[in-house]
């Protein structure tokens, strides 16, 4: 275990040469190089690395959880109208970020791998394909194969393909999108800072591994009554495989001469290394601001309510929020002009999220029609169902509710009608309680 910095060190080393060879330029401040290639040394004597990072079942979780959850939500180009807003369905744009950001990938796929680099490495890179000024696509750029260096304050960015070709790209093609941010222009690598934590994660798993493959089996002993002469003691020694063969074996050994057999285990407890393991769980979901039930530690309930709708908008409000806003902001500043930014801008649905049981939407939808919020086409559409037209697409109130000094009173409208029809059928005596009772 004390040996593994130094090799990784050593790899780091090679690694370097070799980019060096192959023509990639490599900065002594370059992060990204040395965080993937080096890693960083804990204190629990563990090199922590971005691929190291991602072996813990947690990490994997956390990482797996936010950027799939985002991965699937629907993000849309809207443009402000007068009447309010509407999806953008005609700019370039909304395909993009919506469908289809380039020819191989689809827009899943997109974000689930520009949110990952965000969490692990604090930032994401995309190569803008344009047509003159025009955005018409985008490449997520793998961080393994980015290498950015800085010469004389100016930025150049050097891409390896699967190939092995490379290729440099121009620094107004390349979209940078940071994570959480010290400085307010890079995002924060949870590599150069989470080393600690996830170092001691890390050791924790290796040590559980080393047990379980050695020294969880109980350690044997033979006891002898009296001390052994040499030759006693080389004749045991041809005896004891025998004795060992057959409790492996699970057959019953015969034991002669007063030999006594007994074993020295370890507790179960301890072998497992339950308690570390847990709280190294606990330690690891904090970095990624993540409920410990949602990766599958049960150990603790969570105290974001009962209900999976409560719990489902702590998530989106303390998880995902932040992220969806960065994005979202990050397409307005890089993928619009200065003057489309006054039109359009990039928004996610999440409503799917927010979906509660069957009756909880119902009495939703009904509040809202109800109170002229909402029209029936409306929810018909987020029902995904077809709109209906005519009087399902008119706001509606329920018009039960009166002031209460005109309880008992009859509406003029109705009170006229109802002289109009008393005059056509010959009566010609109005009832004295007509105008100011109703039948």
């Amino acid at each position: 275990m004390t040996n593994k910095p130094k090799v990784a060190r050593h790899g780091g080393r090679i690694r370097a040469a070799v980019r060096s060879w192959l023509g990639i330029p490599v900065g002594l401040t370059d992060d990204d190089f040395w965080s993937h290639f080096a890693g960083r040394d804990s204190p629990a004597g563990v090199n922590v690395s971005p691929d190291s990072m991602m072996t813990l079942s947690t990490v994997w979780g956390c990482v797996r959880l936010i950027s799939e959850t985002i991965g699937t939500l629907p993000l849309s180009l809207y443009e402000k109208t007068s009447t309010g807003k509407a999806v953008a369905a005609q700019h370039p744009l909304h395909l993009i970020i919506h469908d289809q950001p380039n020819a191989d990938t689809t827009a899943s796929v997109h974000w689930e791998a520009t949110v990952a680099a965000m969490l692990v490495r604090g930032r994401a890179h995309a190569e803008k394909l344009m047509i003159g000024a025009r955005v018409v696509g985008l490449v997520f750029l793998d961080p393994n194969r980015l290498n950015v260096s800085r010469s004389s304050g100016v930025k150049t960015y050097r891409y390896t393909e699967l190939n092995g070709t490379q290729r440099e790209i121009p620094p107004n093609r390349i979209w940078h999108i940071p994570g959480f941010s010290l400085d307010g222009v890079n995002g924060v690598s949870v590599v150069r800072y989470a080393a600690r934590v996830m170092g001691t994660a890390l050791a924790a798993d290796d040590t559980a591994a080393g047990v379980f493959r050695s020294g969880l089996k109980p350690t044997r002993f033979l006891k002898m009554p009296n001390w052994l002469t040499k030759a006693q003691r080389i004749e045991y020694r041809d005896s004891i495989s025998e004795v060992k063969n057959s409790l492996d074996k699970g057959d019953v050994p015969v034991l002669e001469g007063g030999m006594d057999f007994g074993t020295i285990g370890m507790n179960p407890d301890d072998a497992q290394l339950l308690q570390s393991r847990g709280f190294s769980v606990e330690e690891v979901c904090r970095w990624f601001r993540v409920p410990p039930f949602m990766v599958g530690h049960a150990e603790k309930s969570t105290s974001w309510g009962t209900g999976i709708e409560q719990q489902m908008i702590g998530f989106l409000t303390f998880t995902l929020g932040p992220w969806l806003r960065r994005i979202e902001q990050s397409i307005s500043k890089d993928l619009l002009s200065p003057v489309e930014r006054l039109r359009y801008y990039p928004k996610f649905n999440v409503e799917g999220l927010l979906r509660a049981d069957s009756a909880g939407r119902a009495a939703f939808y009904a509040a809202m029609v109800n109170n002229g919020i909402l029209t029936r086409d409306e929810v018909r559409e987020l029902e995904d169902r077809e709109r209906m037209g005519g009087n399902a697409a008119v706001l509606t109130v329920q018009s039960a509710m009166v002031p209460l000094d005109s309880l008992g009173a009859m509406p003029a409208d109705v009170a006229k009608a109802r002289a109009s029809l008393r005059a056509w059928l010959g009566f010609t005596d109005e009832p004295a309680a007509a105008s100011t009772t109703s039948d």
